[in-house]
């Protein structure tokens, strides 16, 4: 990490995904930025999480780690698979519409 940054993210990979894939590699900072919100995590895990846990009063740090973890256990199989399909119906908009800004459902 000579130039302070994360690995993933240092001169020489940069300087080798734009040898190896010029013009064509998706992250910040690169000539194609990867649209952040079709992310599952982004666009569905994180506002269930926070809308779950906070649904009730927290008392103190112990009790907010428990409710983090008892909506996390809480995600099925189901809905991991509904989660699934909202992505591949981003990803075709995203296709579909070469990239452009669009506001989803």
């Amino acid at each position: 990490m000579e130039d302070g940054t994360p690995p993933h993210y240092s001169n020489i990979v940069r300087e080798f995904l734009d040898t190896t894939f010029p013009q064509r590699w998706i992250s910040r900072g690169a000539v194609m930025a990867w649209p952040l919100d079709i992310m599952p995590l982004n666009f569905y895990l994180w506002g269930y999480v926070k809308q779950h846990v906070y649904s009730e009063h927290i008392n103190d740090v112990k009790h907010l780690k428990q409710r983090i973890t008892d909506v996390i256990h809480s995600v099925t199989p189901d809905v991991l698979t509904r989660v699934w399909e909202e992505m591949d119906y981003h990803l075709d908009v995203c296709w579909t519409t070469n990239g452009a800004h669009i506001k989803l459902r």
